[in-house]
């Protein structure tokens, strides 16, 4: 879902990136000289210094560097110095920044099918998360390397969640509140269509302020997502009902990552899938971590809507991803995630 990955994830993105061994200058191809060269890698990630996103960055780098010898280290833009993720795509493709983590938002400018993941109610226990994303690597690897680009790892924003002024124990009610909706994103929109609720579109950085003066009275994100965007101090309810489950990835340009030795692209693999590995655990623990918070401040944990009106929202979630079939991906990736999501309860 756009916005669920603009606001789900650490809370904000992060960037890392590589090149191809062969350059095309002047109608010449030349190789590179492995030899004593150091490379860097500029990485921009929205994700601020101090960050749990940062920290790990920062361990990834210093794992690179030492077992690379010192020939690989990383230059970080943190904060969003570099702009928003379609800021950073553009400075990829021209070489200005080697990399970066994304949302699902950001994947999809890249890869558009890569958004199967994020449609709104389609995965309901952790098991199907795993098992789709174990399957569907693979494909998606191979995907993004023919758009020029090494997928690193998965670094998932986590489950998103409706927060609000009112409780919404069903579809008739969330059609009473003044939603939100990530500006510009198909999957929620196409969700909310399908349940006949009217949201006010906006960019994410329009939200809190949007909240404060009513334009807005629900939101939907991470729970990590609305602690450190503050908009949980502008609502009453978090939903039990998990709207969907934001994705997010690092990827490096493979005109970058081909500048690398053989040794030392298996060293940045290697190292990125462990680091961002123990990344995507300590995300789900923030989020747990945030509940609490959120709680104490007097944010109410609403109970599960009746399964009726469970089956209402998934059944909204159903439409629009038929909606968006050969839009954002083809039937034959759909109805593959399907099964996979099938094979585990």
């Amino acid at each position: 879902m756009g916005l669920i990955q603009s606001i789900c994830g650490p809370v904000r993105g992060l960037a890392s990136g590589l090149g191809w061994a062969l350059v095309l200058i002047g109608g010449m191809w030349i190789a590179p000289v492995y030899g004593g060269e150091k490379t860097v890698i500029k990485f921009a990630t929205l994700a601020p210094e101090g960050s749990s996103w940062m920290e790990e960055m920062h361990r990834l780098a210093q794992e690179v560097e030492k077992g690379t010898g010192g020939a690989v280290s990383f230059k970080f833009y943190a904060g969003g110095v570099s702009g928003d993720e379609k800021d950073v795509i553009r400075k990829m493709r021209v070489g200005q920044l080697h990399g970066a983590g994304f949302t699902g938002v950001g994947l999809g400018e890249i890869l558009p099918e890569v958004r199967v993941l994020d449609l709104p109610f389609l995965f309901e226990t952790d098991g199907q998360i795993q098992n789709v994303y174990h399957k569907l690597n693979g494909h998606f690897s191979r995907r993004f390397e023919e758009e020029g680009y090494i997928l690193l790892g998965w670094v998932p924003v986590g489950w998103v969640h409706f927060f609000s002024a009112q409780e919404i124990p069903s579809v008739e009610a969330l059609r009473a509140t003044k939603p939100w909706m990530w500006e510009g994103d198909p999957l929620v929109r196409e969700a909310y269509q399908a349940m006949q609720v009217n949201p006010v579109p906006l960019s994410v950085t329009d939200v809190l302020m949007s909240l404060q003066t009513g334009l807005l009275d629900t939101v939907y994100s991470s729970p990590q997502g609305a602690l450190a965007l503050q908009w949980f101090t502008k609502v009453k309810y978090m939903s039990r009902l998990r709207m969907g489950y934001a994705t997010g990835g690092v990827l490096i340009t493979r005109r970058q990552f081909e500048k690398l030795s053989p040794e030392h692209q298996k060293v940045l693999r290697e190292v990125s899938e462990k680091c961002l590995g123990d990344l995507v655990r300590l995300i789900q623990k923030e989020n747990d971590k945030s509940i609490e918070v959120m709680q104490k401040n007097g944010v109410v944990l609403s109970p599960e809507p009746p399964s009726g009106e469970i089956a209402k929202f998934r059944q909204a979630g159903e439409v629009a991803r038929k909606k968006l079939v050969g839009t954002l991906f083809s039937r034959e990736l759909l109805e593959t995630t399907l099964s996979y999501l099938k094979e585990v309860k």
